[in-house]
């Protein structure tokens, strides 16, 4: 490697390239974390770092006192981010608008508090419609942790939607998302202009900041919805 700083994302480009390269093969002891830091003249928490997340990603089987090893049958995660639902739509050639429906700071129910925990203000509620071309796109149902996005209360939502200012405005750490498929509910139905019962596709997803949580917001998305991911 060049002799530029070595920061933790090169060190782990590196190290994913000896892997895919052969060099390192499946079941193969790496070097230690003080070898690799005198080899790149880094510090040791660096390589550190960099190995801890190829474990993450399921390419490096680490054990204490065990050493680290290049992963048997290494894991190929997809890799997923929260969209922008605008660009979804415009990316398709249509045209993309919404509607915030409701709009209400509030106490949450029971299996929303159990998610987010104690808060010092109440969660802000909120559901907006959106439409690609004027149709009903997909359904959104969020509540927002006020005590880590207090600026939400004052963002105008009208030229925004809260999905494209929050991923503008409020920082995460981590997220969990759950894909299903679910029969449309009376009110699910009666805004994206399906039958109750049509069967459509669902993303539920939490987000947090360390251990608190951000956002817990749940997208009901009409039939002829498609996602694509890379692998």
């Amino acid at each position: 490697m060049s002799a530029k700083r070595i920061t933790w994302q090169s060190l782990h480009a590196e190290v994913s390239r000896r892997i895919s390269d052969g060099l390192w093969k499946p079941g193969d002891l790496i070097p230690g974390e003080v070898d690799l830091a005198a080899e790149f003249g880094c510090a040791r928490a660096t390589v550190n770092r960099a190995l801890r997340q190829l474990a993450q990603e399921g390419f490096l089987d680490r054990r204490r006192k065990a050493g680290t090893r290049v992963a048997l049958h290494p894991v190929r995660k997809a890799t997923l981010d929260i969209s922008i639902t605008r660009r979804e739509v415009e990316q398709s050639g249509q045209v993309y608008s919404h509607k915030t429906l409701r709009r209400k700071q509030k106490s949450a129910p029971k299996h929303i508090q159990n998610i987010m925990g104690e808060t010092q203000a109440a969660p802000l509620y909120l559901t907006t419609l959106h439409q690609a071309g004027k149709k009903p796109f997909m359904y959104e149902t969020r509540w927002v942790n006020t005590d880590m996005v207090p600026n939400v209360l004052d963002a105008d939502l009208t030229q925004i939607s809260a999905n494209e200012w929050l991923v503008e405005n409020a920082l995460f750490s981590k997220g969990e998302i759950t894909f299903s498929a679910a029969n449309a509910s009376d009110a699910e139905a009666k805004i994206l202009n399906v039958a109750t019962g049509t069967a459509i596709f669902i993303i539920d997803r939490v987000t947090w900041n360390g251990p608190n949580v951000v956002t817990i917001v749940r997208l009901a998305y009409t039939p002829s919805f498609q996602m694509s991911t890379k692998i």
